[in-house]
């Protein structure tokens, strides 16, 4: 495994490998590597001969008052991690490299409306439109076949599948199932920052979602009745901060009054300083 840190080294190493006949799968991430990133590196490398993985903090996608500086970074342990799970190369990137302009900015940005409207797109608002910018200039950099995501993030995943839709990337966005820890809890590089009250008091959230989901199975259709249980089970916990409780469809991300379609349940709460996201696919 190699690590590259300019777009130019990547360039080459990419324009190599596609010489020789090789498939290029693309892993973006912004470091501090668990077990659900390595399993984005498995998938890539079992649908392409090659794995990049990127580990770049993205300045644009953190909002005023959000944890851009305190976000956990270490490349020694991250390029460990990914060696082991078979990565070919890293990019990492400074800030300087990926916004030359200077101070983490960007004179162009790829803006998706519609589905950045509703859950962590309305309450985080500019936050998609720096991830949109940066995939864009990634998949430009690495000119991957496939690029490879984890569903816990599944705002992310619809948003990014209509970017390179409508703008006729050619690139396959391929959603990844959530990993989580043997207790229930979605894997996330955030999770560091939880006191220790807060990650037991946090496992309500996969707890929840498996609640609804049990509802679902045995008949409910209504989507408030949903979601009002749902808050009611997080809010029974003294540390939690709910952000929002959402069904929407998995189609557009609108919003559901009914089941009557595949749709997504989603979450978001505070522990303390720390935000989670968690969601729930409910099949009908």
């Amino acid at each position: 495994m190699i690590i590259l840190h300019t777009i130019a080294e990547v360039r080459r190493y990419v324009a190599e490998q596609r010489a020789g006949g090789k498939t290029v799968g693309l892993v973006p991430t912004m470091g501090y590597l668990h077990e659900g990133h390595l399993s984005l590196v498995r998938q890539a490398k079992e649908q392409c001969d090659v794995a990049v993985m990127s580990i770049f903090v993205n300045p644009l996608q953190f909002g005023p008052n959000e944890d851009f500086d305190a976000y956990p970074r270490d490349l020694e342990r991250d390029a460990r991690l990914a060696e082991s799970a078979g990565v070919d190369v890293i990019f990492a990137p400074g800030v300087d490299e990926m916004y030359p302009d200077g101070g983490g900015k960007s004179l162009t940005y790829v803006d998706v409306e519609a589905v950045t409207e509703t859950l962590c797109g309305a309450k985080r608002p500019g936050h998609f439109r720096g991830v949109a910018t940066v995939v864009t200039k990634l998949f430009n950099i690495v000119l991957p076949d496939r690029a490879f995501f984890g569903l816990k993030d599944a705002q992310q995943v619809v948003v990014l599948q209509q970017m390179v839709r409508d703008l006729n990337t050619p690139v396959e966005v391929v959603p990844c199932p959530i990993v989580r820890e043997p207790d229930g809890l979605a894997m996330s590089s955030r999770n560091v920052y939880l006191s220790d009250e807060e990650r037991v008091q946090a496992l309500v959230l996969s707890r929840s979602l498996r609640m609804a989901a049990e509802r679902v199975q045995a008949g409910e259709r209504d989507a408030d009745a949903l979601v009002a249980a749902v808050r009611e089970m997080i809010q029974e916990q003294p540390l939690a901060k709910l952000d929002y409780v959402q069904i929407v469809s998995m189609r557009d991300l609108s919003l559901l009054s009914t089941l009557d379609q595949p749709a997504l349940l989603a979450l978001a709460v505070k522990f303390g300083k720390t935000r989670l996201i968690d969601n729930i696919v409910l099949d009908i």
